[in-house]
């Protein structure tokens, strides 16, 4: 009893010294990096390899490279995450049930399903989980689970309270809290389990099967069970009370049938099927919290780990692993395996471990253990003779039994290497120290000779197949200490004169039994015969002239060399050398410091910034899977910005490979379009490189690069395919990922902008043949204006040389028409005047003859007063003043007579003496008739000239 209860006392203890010696290099990612709530509940991921995460502000959504978050309608939180077999992701929140499906443009579109559910079940409060069981889905709340088979939603009460629902080996579980595990039997949950020593009460969170046929059932505070045979038997070992104090809220199978337990306050314990921890991850081996809400193994058998606050990522199956002694951040310079231990120096003190008999030295399970005398800086491990040494910043140490021995008070010891045999394993070895080269016998560990004349820190050594030391000192040169006949040494500095492309920087290695310098032009190779530096061909034709710090060889011939920061390797594992790089462990070596431990393919040791990295190079060339990449988002812009595509071609779990049936047209408006892609190699992100080829746009695919993003603008109107391809750094590259589109042309480049376009033309030069010709015109007249006026000048000179005789003639004429005028006026006068005489006379002869009572008297009176009235004479005066009339009067008379053919002789008369405006009286005297025939004449003259009363007959005359 005694002994049982000091085990339980010392079992947290033994717990954490059995853990592996390897850590995975854990990723934090923080609220802050994925900009949603604290708590993710629970993981799942797609075929493309998307993550999902039920988070507290929504679904979060996760590629590698870029986080969503899709809140729900009602904003609660997001518990339980389910993809079902119809591929939609189903999620259950606080009173809320419902799934994520595509939309045409490939986002994803929130369908609720609550109102499914009767009305007296909808206040249900959290669905801790969803289970998705032949075509159905199954949401666990408290007090209900909702079957639902896509188009109605079933409830089945729970007796007490549900809590938990599972599916395992073809039959769906679950857990009520008083009537125990119960199985479905496709209508009802019943009871079929034998129980042995299981409460009812014990909260079932896992029932997971392994690959070698077990079945486990873990609890949150009663351990783990075996369930086998519908029987439930508990386990009892020495762990089982640590597993019952963490209080497990899941777990999963990992890889060789280990489980990975995720707790509530004790990070994730990973079992072997014994319940042997196999180790701890916590916030001491790289987690942000220990309280671990949800975990899931993905398809490369990487650990997700959902937290109290943040999600962590553990590549747990990578084949890059650090090893920090005692999980002290302290840098690693040297390691070595001896005498069944692995030692590993570091800048504080020289570590220990017991080996196990495995293939992968990092899986190995133990405690370091610290090297008593060894604090401070420990440069060097290196076996001679079966003896270990040790160089260290206070002298050289031999060490055994976890113990060491001074050998060499002198201060600074950076290396030892064999130098030469002698008999009986009596060898010499050469040191290189703080102040220059020492020889040193084997046998009895002492200083035969420091090399005189050397006093250069000589941390880089190489020795010669003629026994020559090399030398090199990255700021000084590189020195060859030849040996002489006599055992002495002469020290020849070579440089830029040797073929050195510079004096500072290189660095000095003995690769494949030659002398070869790593400088910032690449490698060179030591010529004997000239004495010089040559480019090497091998090198050259692989790592052409970058710059290289170091260099070392393995047993298999490869050649390990650190560029920069980044570590690489000449493989010559195929019939051609290639080049592997590791950028897992870019920017954690130990700068200035590099150093290589291989003692076979799965087991190289990296010197690093924070203890060592154990690469299983042979793992690590056969773990990477042939990436695929996914175009992830398509956005188009211009003063707002529009999803065009988001992700998803057809349904979540389709593969990206795929192209989508429709083409999207995109207005020429939108003047950017912004692609996003990644690959969900997680664990790989560093060593993934990318490529792309807008086809119709760029003529050749792009150079690699890391980019995980491409824009272009302004894009001319056309049909386009963007194409992006990714490769590994062991050049596994993807198929192709397309994406087509079409870019409208601009309204102004429109066939309907085109017809519109030509009619314009058209009437434009319609209007300019008009406009020239209307231009013509003008000019036309305005020559003929300009020639009229010209022609205006010129007669206005010539009528200024004719003005005077055309006055002259005008006045002429005036005189004449005067005068014909005068002469018209006189003539009527006259008549009218010779009018009055002989009627005077007429009237005298008459008296005259009424007083004479002679009748011969009285005969010659009469025939007298009868000549007088004869009318000849005065017919011939009318035809000389008609003509004269007509000649002043614009031949008014012919004129009259001809519109008024029915005039009489008297009547056009009259009209003239009218049109003259002469007197009654007058027309009276010159027709030699009374003043009362002049009336009636004019009153007949109107009638037949059909005048009416308001017409004047003079106004009508003078008119006419």
């Amino acid at each position: 009893m005694l002994y049982k209860l000091l085990l339980l006392l010392l079992c947290p203890y033994a717990i954490y010294c059995q853990n592996i010696i390897s850590i995975p290099e854990i990723t934090n990612y923080t609220k802050k990096e994925y900009k949603a709530g604290l708590q993710n509940w629970d993981i799942k991921q797609d075929k493309n390899g998307i993550m999902y995460f039920a988070n507290n502000e929504g679904l979060l959504i996760f590629d590698g490279y870029n986080w969503q978050l899709l809140p729900l309608p009602n904003k609660t939180n997001v518990r339980s995450i389910e993809i079902g077999e119809d591929n939609n992701i189903y999620i259950g929140g606080q009173d809320e049930i419902g799934y994520f499906s595509t939309t045409t443009n490939g986002t994803l579109l929130y369908n609720s399903i609550a109102d499914k559910i009767e009305a007296k079940y909808k206040i249900f409060g959290d669905i801790w989980n969803i289970v998705s069981f032949k075509n159905d889905l199954y949401f666990r709340t408290s007090k209900y689970i909702f079957k639902y088979n896509g188009k109605t939603v079933e409830t089945i009460t729970a007796n007490d309270e549900w809590i938990f629902l599972e599916k395992h080996n073809n039959i769906l579980y679950a857990q009520d809290y008083k009537l125990g595990l119960l199985a479905y039997n496709g209508t009802q949950f019943v009871s079929n389990i034998i129980l042995s020593s299981f409460a009812n009460t014990a909260l079932i969170t896992s029932l997971l099967y392994t690959p070698n046929g077990l079945s486990y059932i873990t609890t949150l505070k009663n351990g783990l069970y075996n369930y086998n045979n519908n029987t439930i038997i508990p386990k009892t070992t020495a762990t089982s009370e640590v597993l019952k104090n963490a209080r497990v809220y899941k777990a999963i199978v990992l890889n060789n049938n280990w489980l990975a337990l995720a707790t509530n306050n004790s990070g994730v314990i990973i079992i072997d099927e014994d319940e042997n921890i196999i180790q701890k991850l916590t916030n001491i081996e790289g987690l942000q919290n220990n309280n671990v809400l949800s975990i899931f193994l993905d398809k490369q058998q990487n650990l997700w780990l959902g937290l109290d606050n943040g999600i962590d990522f553990v590549p747990y199956n990578s084949a890059i692993k650090n090893i920090k002694p005692q999980l002290k951040d302290e840098a690693g310079y040297a390691t070595i395996i001896y005498d069944n231990k692995l030692y590993i120096g570091t800048s504080s003190n020289l570590y220990s471990v017991g080996l196990q008999p495995t293939d992968d030295i990092s899986y190995v399970k133990g405690d370091f253990s610290i090297i008593e005398g060894t604090k401070g800086q420990n440069w060097n491990l290196t076996t001679i003779n079966n003896q270990l040494l040790l160089g260290h910043h206070e002298g050289a140490m031999l060490v055994t039994n976890n113990a060491v021995k001074r050998i060499a008070n002198e201060n600074g010891y950076w290396n030892f290497l064999e130098y030469s045999k002698g008999v009986n394993d009596k060898k010499q070895i050469v040191t290189g120290t703080y102040k220059g080269v020492q020889l040193w016998n084997s046998s009895n560990w002492t200083i035969e000779n420091s090399i005189a004349g050397f006093a250069e820190t000589s941390r880089y050594v190489a020795i010669d197949a003629n026994e020559n030391i090399w030398v090199s000192h990255p700021y000084h040169g590189v020195f060859c200490l030849k040996k002489n006949l006599d055992g002495t040494f002469t020290s020849n500095l070579y440089g830029a004169k040797q073929g050195l492309p510079f004096n500072l920087d290189n660095h000095v290695f003995k690769i494949k039994n030659e002398i070869v310098v790593a400088t910032q032009n690449g490698v060179l190779q030591y010529n004997a015969t000239t004495n010089t530096f040559e480019e090497s061909t091998y090198y050259n034709s692989l790592l052409g002239n970058q710059s290289v710090r170091y260099l070392k060889e393995d047993g298999q011939g490869n050649i390990w060399f650190v560029h920069n920061k980044t570590v690489g390797v000449i493989d010559i594992s195929n019939t051609t050398p290639y080049i592997v790089y590791l950028p897992e462990l870019n920017n954690k070596l130990l700068s200035g410091f590099e150093f290589i431990y291989s003692v076979n393919e799965k087991n190289i040791f990296v010197s690093g910034a924070k203890g060592l990295y154990h690469v299983n190079y042979e793992k690590y060339k056969k773990n990477i899977p042939v990436p695929i990449v996914q175009i992830r988002s398509v956005k188009i812009s211009n003063e707002k910005d529009s999803i065009l595509f988001g992700g998803y071609n057809t349904i979540v779990n389709e593969t990206a490979l795929k192209n989508r049936e429709s083409i999207p047209t995109i207005s020429y408006k939108w003047t950017t379009l912004h692609f996003d892609f990644a690959c969900s190699l997680y664990g790989y992100q560093e060593e993934l490189e990318y490529s792309i080829l807008l086809n119709g746009f760029d003529k050749n695919w792009s150079p690699w690069t890391k980019r995980t993003d491409k824009e272009y603008t302004n894009l001319p109107e056309g049909s386009y395919t963007f194409q992006v391809k990714v490769r590994s750094n062991l050049s596994n590259e993807s198929a192709i990922t397309s994406y087509s589109f079409k870019v409208l042309p601009p309204w102004y480049k429109s066939v309907l902008a085109n017809v519109v376009f030509a009619i314009l033309v058209f009437v434009i030069l319609f209007f300019i043949v008009k406009w020239q010709q209307k231009k013509f015109i003008t000019q036309q007249k305005n020559h003929q204006t300009e020639r009229t006026k010209l022609k205006y000048i010129f007669d206005l000179e010539k009528s200024k040389n004719e003005s005077e005789l055309v006055t002259l003639r005008n006045e002429n004429l005036e005189t004449a028409i005067n005068l014909k005028n005068s002469e018209l006026a006189s003539s009527a006068m006259h008549l009218v005047k010779k009018g009055e005489l002989l009627t005077t006379i007429k009237a005298e002869l008459t008296q005259l003859m009424k007083r004479l009572d002679n009748e011969n008297a009285i005969y010659e009176i009469k025939k007298m007063i009868k000549s007088l009235g004869e009318d000849d004479k005065m017919d011939k005066d009318w035809d000389v003043f008609s003509k004269h009339f007509d000649t002043t009067q614009g031949d008014f008379l012919t004129k009259l007579k001809e519109k008024h053919a029915t005039l009489s002789n008297n009547e056009l008369k009259l009209s003239a003496y009218l049109r003259m405006n002469l007197s009654s009286k007058e027309i009276a005297q010159l027709l030699n008739i009374s003043v009362r025939g002049v009336e009636i004449g004019r009153y007949r003259l109107r009638k037949k000239l059909e005048l009416g009363k308001e017409t004047s007959l003079f106004d009508y005359l003078i008119k006419l």
